[in-house]
């Protein structure tokens, strides 16, 4: 990770690409049941699970935290996608369910590179001046996450801090999909059992059918693989067996990780020949994913 003595793992940094959406009223829980690709039910309040929402072809729109607050009240922390977008495009699917979906402009995300003070694993914690607690540490070491009101959220971006949590989530096969890798790909391509971020046997919802069946028929051929290269790697590129002209897979996400240390995750075939990689005629060299962020 970036070695940058001026980055104290235990500072309290913004996460400014990481917004809220909220929905809440009656209905808010069942929706989300319906809507998202994880068993919601399976969840009690102050409980969080990874999920997502998914084109009715399976592709994944947004991964996202689901933190159920209380039977009314659920929140999407979105770490990537525009929430104004998704919170729009949710709208469309209330018809007469009793919620209210909305984009939460006065909470704001920090975080920390030590372990939360009292949250732990899905469990959250209501800190003092309601500010919700996350444990996202895993096994390459402890992170703690804040949900606050703007009042209480003084945490200021720090650059350094932002790319290792960054390169943490993709070391740990947390896809951060940048716009171009939106509704590409399924969640099995995106290895995202490895999060237990869906769900095969609960009811319907958009994707389902993709999902199960891909599952059940075992017709999953492709998965994340994460590979590191000393130049800066970019979403989209194609990824080659050395001495191939043709891709054998595609980069999906990126992050740096020091200085001429660039990480990516690639999707790419499950079984597939051992051997040298290459990225845009850099050779790059596959590390081991780490574990520990499912919920």
């Amino acid at each position: 990770m970036h070695d940058n003595p001026q980055a104290d793992p235990a500072t309290n940094f913004a996460l400014p690409d990481h917004r809220v959406i909220s929905l809440t009223g009656r209905d808010a829980v069942a929706f989300a049941q319906a809507q998202f690709m994880n068993d919601v039910d399976a969840i009690g309040a102050g409980q969080w699970q990874w999920n997502g929402w998914l084109t009715p072809k399976g592709r994944v729109i947004a991964l996202f935290a689901l933190l159920r607050i209380d039977d009314q009240t659920v929140w999407l922390l979105l770490p990537d996608a525009d929430p104004v977008a998704m919170a729009t495009a949710l709208q469309r699917y209330v018809f007469r369910s009793k919620l209210a979906i909305a984009v939460r402009e006065d909470l704001k995300v920090s975080a920390a590179l030590v372990a939360p003070g009292q949250a732990r694993g899905a469990r959250l914690a209501t800190l003092p001046a309601d500010v919700i607690e996350m444990d996202l540490g895993a096994d390459g070491g402890s992170r703690s996450l804040r949900i606050a009101v703007d009042d209480h959220a003084e945490a200021e971006a720090n650059a350094a801090l932002l790319a290792r949590w960054a390169a943490f989530d993709l070391q740990h096969g947390l896809p951060r999909l940048p716009a171009s890798q939106v509704e590409q790909w399924t969640p099995q391509q995106l290895s995202l059992e490895r999060l237990q971020a869906f769900s095969v046997k609960k009811g319907c919802y958009p994707g389902q059918e993709i999902v199960a069946r891909t599952h059940f028929l075992g017709k999953a051929k492709r998965g994340l693989a994460l590979v590191e290269g000393d130049r800066p790697l970019a979403a989209g590129a194609p990824l080659h067996a050395a001495g191939s002209d043709s891709a054998l897979g595609t980069l999906v996400a990126c992050a740096s990780i020091a200085e001429h240390r660039y990480l990516a995750l690639a999707v790419v075939p499950l079984q597939r020949d051992a051997g040298a990689l290459v990225v845009d005629g850099m050779a790059v060299h596959e590390i081991a994913l780490g574990e520990g962020l499912a919920r």
